[in-house]
């Protein structure tokens, strides 16, 4: 098995290369793929060192799988040319809304692999990755008719720099000193940001509507679904506050029954101080975290969760190696 990573030195890239280890996946070759101002610089992998390969240059039919992790600019550029000789798995958003090409959450829609018909498979916004995957076994069970989700996601979301700023703001501020935003449109330390991405139709922002419509595309395009993103001042992990209405009665035992025993997810819902999870407490953790479940009074069939996931695990590079792993475990079917 040879696998390729493009955009290998990013956040998304690193985090790749670390599942892969962790997860001691048998490969043969790994090619390290970046822009030429990174090439020649080497990255250690289980023990041996990795040059970086100029992306302008590579051949792809060198590699059996390849993941785009450097954005979707490089993704419109480079990925439809390296799918002609390589099975590609795209973190960017380029591809998502594509009829073609199968957004995919392993654990949630894994039959759409066999609608693959361009050897591209999208990986899902982080937001929506670990919303779905709590979703799923609900709508199975009460058949979900609205959502509404109010985002609380961390700077690593928009890349290192921005998670380089908040360190340096957060300094600054501390010794009383001037900020100036780089990265985001307001200060963010100390503070939060009802704007993540550009401003759209309706006053929606881009994230937003990325929510909706990626999360119709996995799951049921019957679902309506409404969010608020906000920015908020902490390095990794995205928390939700999401309000579902379903179709069907529950139970709040049944409710966390069939989310415990869905992979990927982990109810801690302890009704007591400090019971439930915290973007901290999800960093570098594989689950998608659900606590805080109640039922929501105000209307039939109502309820309230939050939700807490390593939007760089679980919303971008687990993701996308469990897309990986799926394929080669049915051996690339609807390839």
């Amino acid at each position: 098995m040879n696998i390729a990573i493009v955009g290998a030195t990013g956040n998304v890239g690193r985090k790749i290369l670390e599942v892969l280890e962790r997860k001691e996946l048998s490969i043969d070759n790994l090619y390290l793929i970046a822009s030429s101002k990174s090439a020649g610089s080497k990255i250690k992998f289980r023990g041996q060192e990795h040059e970086i390969l100029d992306l302008d240059n590579f051949d792809f039919s060198k590699a059996k799988i390849t993941f785009f992790a450097a954005g979707g600019n490089i993704s419109e550029k480079f990925a439809e040319k390296a799918s002609k000789n390589s099975m590609i798995i795209d973190n960017s958003s380029f591809f998502r809304m594509d009829p073609d090409v199968p957004l995919i959450v392993p654990q949630v829609n894994s039959e759409d692999l066999n609608k693959i018909k361009k050897n591209i498979i999208a990986n899902p916004n982080c937001s929506t990755a670990q919303l779905v995957i709590a979703l799923k076994p609900l709508h199975d069970l009460f058949k979900i008719k609205r959502v509404v989700t109010s985002t609380y996601q961390s700077v690593s979301g928009g890349g290192k720099a921005p998670m380089d700023e908040l360190i340096e703001q957060t300094k600054l501020i501390l010794n009383n000193k001037k900020v100036e935003s780089k990265n985001f449109t307001k200060q963010i330390a100390f503070n939060v940001i009802p704007h993540i991405d550009e401003f759209s139709d309706g006053g929606y922002t881009k994230e937003e509507l990325k929510m909706a419509n990626e999360t119709k595309k996995i799951l049921d395009n019957k679902i309506n679904i409404t969010s608020t993103c906000v920015r908020i001042p902490v390095l990794v992990s995205h928390a939700e506050s999401v309000n579902i209405e379903f179709e069907k009665s529950f139970t709040l035992e049944e409710i966390k029954e069939a989310l415990d025993n869905f992979e990927g997810c982990k109810v801690v819902d302890n009704r007591f101080d400090g019971g439930y999870t915290t973007p901290i407490e999800a960093e570098g953790k594989n689950e998608t975290f659900i606590s805080r479940i109640r039922e929501d009074k105000t209307i039939k069939n109502g309820l309230n969760l939050w939700i807490v996931s390593d939007n760089l695990l679980r919303g971008a590079a687990l993701n996308a190696v469990e897309i990986a792993e799926t394929l080669i475990k049915n051996n690339f079917y609807g390839k």
